[in-house]
C-alpha cells in the first residue's frame, strides 16, 4: 500500500473510532442525563405538590380547636348513652325507646375513639321526633346523628318508627 492509501485507511479508522465513541459513549450518556433531569424535574414538582397538600392538611387539622374546647367542656364521666337517655326524657320520648345499643370504634384516620349508640323509637309522633332531634343536634356535648331511618307504623298508624345512629368523639 502506498502512503496515500495508508493515510485514507487511517483517517477512515479514526472516523469509525470517533463515530463509535460518539454513538456508543457520548450519546447514551447525554440521553441518560436528559432522562435523569426530566425525572428530577418531575420529582421536584411532585414534592412541591406534596408540600402544598401538607400545608392544606395542617390548616384543616388545626381547625378542630373549637371542637376540642367543646369536648373539654363536657361533664366529667360523660357517656353518649346517658346523654341520649336524658335528652329523651327531656323531649318526652323515653317511653317510646325500644332499645339503645352502645358501641365504640377507633377512627382509622384520626385515631380517635368514636362512641356510637344505635337507638330505636317506636310509635312516636313526628313532632316528638323533631323535638328530640333538635335537642340532640343542638346539644353542647357535640353529638351527631350519623344516620336516621324513619318508617311508618303499618299496623294502626299511631305514629312512626325511627332508627337513629348517633355518635360523638370520646375524650
Amino acid at each position: 500500500m502506498n502512503r496515500r492509501e495508508k493515510y485514507w485507511i487511517g483517517a477512515a479508522g479514526i472516523l469509525i473510532l470517533v463515530v463509535g465513541v460518539v454513538q456508543f459513549g457520548i450519546l447514551p450518556v447525554a440521553e441518560k442525563k436528559r432522562v435523569l433531569e426530566r425525572q428530577a424535574d418531575y420529582k421536584k414538582t411532585a414534592l412541591s405538590q406534596v408540600k402544598q397538600l401538607k400545608q392544606a392538611y395542617d390548616a384543616l387539622a388545626n381547625t378542630d380547636g373549637p371542637l376540642r374546647a367543646m369536648y373539654a367542656n363536657r361533664e366529667k364521666g360523660f357517656t353518649l348513652f346517658a346523654c341520649l337517655e336524658s335528652l329523651a326524657v327531656k323531649a318526652g320520648v323515653a317511653k317510646q325507646i325500644v332499645y339503645m345499643r352502645p358501641t365504640s370504634s377507633v377512627d382509622k384516620v384520626s385515631k380517635k375513639e368514636i362512641e356510637k349508640v344505635e337507638m330505636k323509637l317506636k310509635q312516636i309522633k313526628l313532632s316528638q321526633l323533631m323535638s328530640y332531634l333538635y335537642l340532640v343536634e343542638t346539644s353542647k356535648n357535640v353529638v351527631f346523628i350519623k344516620r336516621m331511618e324513619i318508617l311508618k307504623d303499618g299496623k294502626n298508624n299511631r305514629g312512626i318508627t325511627a332508627l337513629l345512629h348517633v355518635e360523638t368523639v370520646k375524650i
